[in-house]
Formats: structure tokens, C-alpha cells, sequence
């Protein structure tokens, strides 16, 4: 079986109705991949989504601002 990878954006109710149809016929499947916790920390990582304290009181400091 081939397989075919198609990225939309999921905000775009034409998209989505589309891939609902094409579901909908029955020839086609969907397999959704869950990303590893690896894969979501270095996606964190990349879009800067982390931040360092020098010790326990500066990151409580931190998180109540």
C-alpha cells in the first residue's frame, strides 16, 4: 500500500471539508502519528518555548510574574 502525506491547515474549513470527503469514499485511511516526547521538546526548543533560573528561588520567582 502507498502511502500519502498531506499537510493543511486545519483552520481552513474548505481543507478540512475536502479531506472529509476524500474519507468519506472509502478507499483512502487516516493514520495519525503521535509525536515522541523527543520530538516535543526539540520543538520547544526550537520556538524558544523554555527558559533557565539560576535556582529554586529564582524559578519560583518565575513562574509568579
Amino acid at each position: 500500500m502507498a502511502s500519502i502525506t498531506l499537510k493543511y491547515d486545519a483552520r481552513n474549513s474548505l481543507a478540512k471539508k475536502t479531506i472529509d470527503y476524500i474519507l468519506s469514499l472509502g478507499f483512502f485511511s487516516l493514520e495519525k502519528k503521535e509525536k515522541s516526547s523527543f520530538e516535543l521538546s526539540k520543538e520547544d526548543i526550537e520556538k524558544g518555548r523554555i527558559f533557565t533560573a539560576k535556582d529554586a528561588k529564582d524559578l519560583i520567582e518565575k513562574c509568579l510574574k
